[in-house]
């Protein structure tokens, strides 16, 4: 039996600039995981066998873990059945990276189980193969992504940051979005910029951007609800995360942000409270990433 955490994460910048010929959208972000995670376990049996704690959960071919799976299987020829366990608490369609962050948790158990040695490239061209967060997700460490997802630069942060996710009930297709982008009405984050203040431990404020907030918000005008009323208390700096629709603060001084989830915790969002994670990390340490 493997067990993995799938973390989730925020993109502190997202900055999307050029649709290629392939159809596929260049981008330039800074991802940061955060300690908030889904638990998998697999183990091999004699019969496929499915358990979730969240019933919408489907394990067919569009579910990001049996797609690696298969992928896996094919690569290096097994044929083993397996019991999976998905302890499910990232929201779907949130802009967190849940589903690829179970693919890559995936990948990280099947590494071990069957002692499977990869190249970076290796690790790469799979993971891409499955979402275009999968890598980001798979070495799970701060930093800048780019291209399809297929480019990793870790970063180093000089400092902790608490963070506030609100998420309304529903939640925005990453399709959609790209598909609404309007490159020149959105925002383009200067994503350098930010990448040396985080590592320097300077001040983030007014650094941040997304240019998928521009479609987001004319698909669920709830994201701006949340927005403005996170705004309204003048704490830290708010910005919706990926594609949505995840709305998250950002701050170094954890009272603001616990005071900030003690107004929203009874509301109808999905809220939680968390931190960013850096190198620094126990899980990261143990995983010699």
């Amino acid at each position: 039996m493997m067990i993995d955490r799938a973390y989730a994460k925020i993109n502190l910048s997202l900055d999307v600039f050029n649709i290629r010929e392939d159809g596929y959208h260049d981008i330039n972000s800074i991802m940061i995981p955060i300690r908030f995670y889904d638990e998998l376990e697999i183990r091999i049996q004699d019969h496929d066998e499915y358990e979730c704690n969240k019933p919408f959960i489907h394990f067919n071919e569009y579910n990001s873990i049996i797609k690696m799976i298969d992928i896996l299987k094919r690569r290096y020829g097994i044929t083993d059945h397996y019991y999976i366990k998905l302890d499910k608490l990232i929201p779907i369609k949130a802009g967190l990276g849940g589903g690829t962050a179970d693919a890559a948790s995936t990948l990280r158990i099947f590494q071990k189980m069957y002692n499977l040695q990869m190249s970076d490239e290796e690790i790469i061209e799979i993971c891409t193969s499955v979402g275009a967060d999968v890598p980001f997700n798979y070495y799970n460490v701060p930093a800048i992504v780019s291209g399809i997802g297929d480019r990793i630069e870790k970063i180093d942060l000089a400092k902790e940051y608490y963070v506030l996710l609100v998420k309304p009930k529903s939640g925005v297709s990453t399709r959609a979005a790209y598909e609404m982008l309007d490159m020149d009405k959105c925002d383009h984050p200067d994503i350098e910029r930010l990448r040396k203040a985080l590592e320097n431990g300077d001040d983030i404020h007014g650094l941040l951007g997304n240019s998928l907030e521009q479609p987001a918000l004319l698909l669920n005008e709830e994201i701006d609800t949340i927005i403005k009323k996170l705004k309204s208390y003048m704490i830290g700096d708010v910005l919706m995360s990926g594609s949505g629709s995840t709305v998250f603060c950002i701050s170094e001084d954890e009272q603001q942000i616990r005071y900030l989830y003690q107004q929203f915790k009874s509301s109808r969002y999905f809220v939680r409270f968390t931190r960013t994670m850096s190198y620094n990390d126990d899980e990261i340490k143990r995983r010699g990433q």
